[in-house]
């Protein structure tokens, strides 16, 4: 992904989450990943797909994440996330 198309997505998530829709998200205080409960400042916007691997910032790719879980994930796809716990190790491409 090219550097303006990343600065276009950064700005779609910034616009998003000053969103009602996000604000009710963060309200429920559930990790998308863990399930945890958490209070609405603990929980960061994360990418199911992330910007750098062309994920886009819309309603379907955006969910709420504990730090933890924020900061494991990295730059990963779900498929990757499930490989990756399968192997018991990191893996790069």
């Amino acid at each position: 992904m090219n550097n303006d198309n990343f600065k276009i997505e950064k700005a779609k998530a910034r616009k998003l989450r000053q969103s009602q829709w996000w604000k009710q998200k963060l309200e429920s205080g559930v990790c998308h990943y863990c399930g945890g409960s958490f209070s609405a400042d603990a929980l960061t916007m994360d990418h199911i797909v992330p910007i750098s691997r062309g994920g886009k910032s819309t309603r379907a790719n955006l969910v709420p994440a504990c730090k933890k879980c924020n900061s494991n994930k990295k730059y990963y796809t779900p498929a990757e996330i499930i490989l990756r716990e399968k192997l018991d190790q990191d893996i790069f491409f």
